[in-house]
């Protein structure tokens, strides 16, 4: 009997050890199930706060410095309706916008020009969001006493076959150009619709497009090109062949030296840069900003002009 005893007594032991490793073994699989199904909740919030994020991420814009006038007020008044919200926009000319955003350094390119027109830029890569269009015109000091050239003459003028302004009917004054640098979209459009491609001869070069109309401006005899928002009465801006730089005659494509106006994307914008390009286009920008500012809204264009040049 004792030994029964003791063998029960034994077996109860072991039982209750069992038990209790039972019991340890099975407590860590209610919480990897709790864990399993919280899952989709931080995903969900992560998500949440992935957009709020978004919608508030920096944008930087670089680029035109034609175009850094408009992007720059459209910014301010972005940001002035979504606090907390930071754009930085930036100059630098085109090609250097059309590079910053392609290695995906800047948040949007701003260029005159087509990326397709830009060597070494993967233009398959980006997307194109035309926003306005500028007119540029050739100026000069306001003392030249002309205000139209033929393309010809302009053509001469810039290639350094013409050097003094009296061979085109101005004073007895040496030209001095005053260009901007091959990366600058403003020279691409200028040269490709007014030169017709005439290579530029050598000049004083400057990256910004203040700077030109500053130089310009103090300069007697000095000659460049600029965007029409740029254009105010310390300098010139001349007729070609007879046609005004205005937005009837650029609307229509009867004064064909004007550029459309894009911010490019790499891929399909999101977020803050998504809805700062959706605000570009409302009628409170194009109506007001763009038109204040000397660019022609995109809607008002009559004519579609692709990346070759071609018009219809």
């Amino acid at each position: 009997m004792k030994k029964l005893s003791k063998m029960f007594m034994a077996l109860t032991v072991v039982g209750a050890l069992l038990a209790g490793c039972g019991s340890n073994s099975a407590a860590p699989t209610q919480p990897q199930q709790q864990s399993g199904t919280a899952t989709p909740a931080p995903e969900s919030n992560s998500g949440n706060a992935g957009t709020e994020q978004t919608s508030n991420e920096p944008i930087t814009a670089v680029g035109s410095t034609a175009m850094q006038p408009l992007i720059e007020q459209a910014a301010k008044d972005f940001m002035a309706k979504n606090q907390g919200l930071q754009i930085q926009v930036q100059g630098g000319g085109s090609g250097t916008g059309l590079s910053q955003v392609a290695s995906g350094a800047a948040t949007i390119g701003n260029s005159d020009i087509f990326a397709e027109e830009k060597k070494d830029i993967p233009a398959a890569e980006l997307v194109d969001h035309k926003i306005a269009v500028v007119g540029m015109a050739a100026v000069v000091n306001p003392e030249i006493n002309i205000d139209n050239l033929t393309k010809q003459q302009l053509i001469d003028i810039f290639s350094g076959k013409v050097t003094n302004w009296k061979e085109v009917g101005g004073p007895d004054q040496k030209v001095t150009l005053v260009n901007r640098p091959k990366s600058s979209g403003t020279r691409a459009t200028f040269s490709k619709f007014a030169l017709d491609g005439t290579e530029e001869a050598e000049g004083i070069t400057e990256d910004s497009s203040g700077t030109v109309r500053k130089i310009i401006s103090e300069t007697p005899g000095a000659i460049g090109y600029l965007a029409l928002s740029y254009i105010n009465d310390s300098v010139k801006a001349l007729k070609l062949d007879g046609v005004e730089a205005n937005g009837e005659n650029i609307a229509t494509n009867k004064y064909p030296v004007w550029a459309y106006q894009h911010m490019y994307t790499k891929g399909e914008p999101t977020g803050s840069a998504k809805a700062f390009l959706e605000f570009m286009l409302t009628e409170e920008v194009q109506k007001k900003t763009v038109t204040d500012l000397g660019f022609l809204p995109i809607t008002d264009m009559k004519v579609d002009r692709g990346a070759d040049g071609s018009v219809k």
